[in-house]
């Protein structure tokens, strides 16, 4: 920076007039004055927007709250009505299966005893001309041990020497021949419990007999028992076909 002395101070000066100066601090004011106004407008407009702004933000605001509200509302009527709905549907729903359920119970017990009214005439006389000589047959024959049922046999067989159990079914099926094996097992310790050294044989019976179950349970050794039009008549016994004995 250099030095100005005041001799160039003086230099510089010359020709400065106070009316000049005056002049040219009035010219500079009056640009002041005008930028503050502009400045002054601007922040005018500024303050202006920004309370619009404020305003919209406010509304907006609002407006979203009275929709949230109202959406809650709805939504919890929604709730209640759609869980009364459900509540509903569930309770007619329960209604409908307990009353089903009873009618199919009331069905299959139906069909159940028609079955076994079907196997029950002669069927002693079916296994006299096999060699069970039996002259007892009873139906619903139960097994009980401290007053509680171990074993129910559909058709009891008897004479001095054998008792044959048979299960009757209207579908019969390969775990109806594996329950009745265990039902014999059961029969068997309810003899040897009292002493009675009858011989137990067993057979299954069913209106409805498929191939694979009839070979199954002469597998195990039991008879079979099948609807031939409308006859009763024990199936076909293979060759080598050995009836099991439980002593």
């Amino acid at each position: 920076m250099s030095i100005i002395t005041a001799q160039q101070a003086a230099e510089n000066a010359k020709g400065l007039t106070f009316e000049i100066v005056w002049a040219a601090l009035m010219e500079n004011r009056q640009q002041m004055q005008e930028s503050e106004k502009k400045t002054d407008k601007i922040l005018a407009e500024m303050s202006e927007r920004s309370k619009n702004t404020e305003k919209a933000l406010a509304e907006m605001s609002n407006n979203t709250e009275k929709a949230l509200a109202e959406m809650s509302k709805n939504t919890a009527e929604f709730s209640r009505d759609t869980k009364q709905a459900m509540a509903e549907l569930t309770k007619n729903t329960d209604k409908t299966l307990s009353e089903l359920s009873k009618n199919i119970g009331g069905v299959n017990n139906s069909l159940g005893r028609l079955s076994e009214g079907m196997f029950s005439v002669g069927l002693d006389e079916k296994f006299n001309e096999l060699g069970y000589p039996f002259t007892k047959q009873g139906p619903h024959v139960k097994f009980k041990e401290n007053g509680k049922v171990i074993a129910e046999a559909d058709y009891l067989l008897e004479n001095g020497d054998y008792a044959m159990a048979v299960e009757v079914k209207t579908d019969l099926k390969q775990t109806d021949v594996d329950d009745h094996m265990q039902r014999i097992a059961a029969i068997r310790r309810y003899f040897d419990a009292r002493g009675d050294k009858r011989v137990l044989v067993g057979a299954v019976a069913g209106v409805m007999v498929r191939e694979n179950v009839l070979n199954y349970a002469r597998s195990q050794g039991l008879y079979v028992l099948t609807l031939k039009g409308d006859a009763v008549t024990v199936a076909d016994l293979p060759k080598d076909f050995k009836a099991r004995e439980w002593k």
